[in-house]
């Protein structure tokens, strides 16, 4: 029962997913979601009771999924892996369902989708720690967090595959801005 439960689950996740990159956050709704899934809505509510509630629990998978991909980063310096962190969130946008719309929260006005009390983006910067190993708080990390992902969103909104002189430019000013307060 608990297997078909997840499986059930992970289905409307999936459906979210899609209705997100095909109609943006505007065309995601309870009963959509649950048609795309072949579920009933009453189905959908046991499990979330809005679409926001199903926008959070997709964003928590992604990130989840988008960990995994972390322990494969490797580089002999920091820049290498924030090089790597970078290509691999980009690659990472152009194949996660949904991914691009959610942004973590962003056109969605979730801020706090992956933890009640950190907002998102500092949830990844406390990730980064762990690979970054640069001489830095969490809070710079976090505002190259910041400045890589406003870029990203640009690269993103220029091309559907993100413009790749925007996602240098990324990697550049998350760089500098690091080196720029290490001690």
């Amino acid at each position: 029962m608990q297997r078909r439960s997840a499986l059930r689950v992970e289905k409307m996740l999936d459906a979210a997913a899609e209705l997100l990159d095909e109609l943006g956050p505007d065309g995601l709704s309870t009963s959509a979601i649950a048609a795309r899934a072949g579920v009933s809505v009453g189905s959908l509510y046991q499990f979330f009771p809005d679409k926001h509630a199903v926008s959070e629990a997709l964003a928590r998978r992604s990130f989840e999924r988008f960990s995994h991909h972390f322990a494969e980063i490797r580089g002999e310096t920091w820049e290498q892996v924030v090089d790597a962190v970078i290509d691999t969130y980009v690659a990472f946008s152009r194949t996660e369902p949904g991914f691009l719309v959610l942004s973590f929260g962003g056109p969605m006005g979730q801020q706090h989708m992956l933890d009640p009390q950190d907002d998102n983006n500092f949830v990844v910067a406390r990730a980064l720690s762990q690979l970054v190993d640069v001489d830095v708080t969490v809070d710079v990390l976090r505002n190259a967090v910041e400045v890589g992902d406003a870029l990203l969103a640009l690269a993103f909104r220029r091309s559907k595959h993100g413009d790749a002189a925007l996602v240098n430019e990324a990697k550049v000013a998350v760089k500098a801005y690091l080196q720029a307060h290490l001690p």
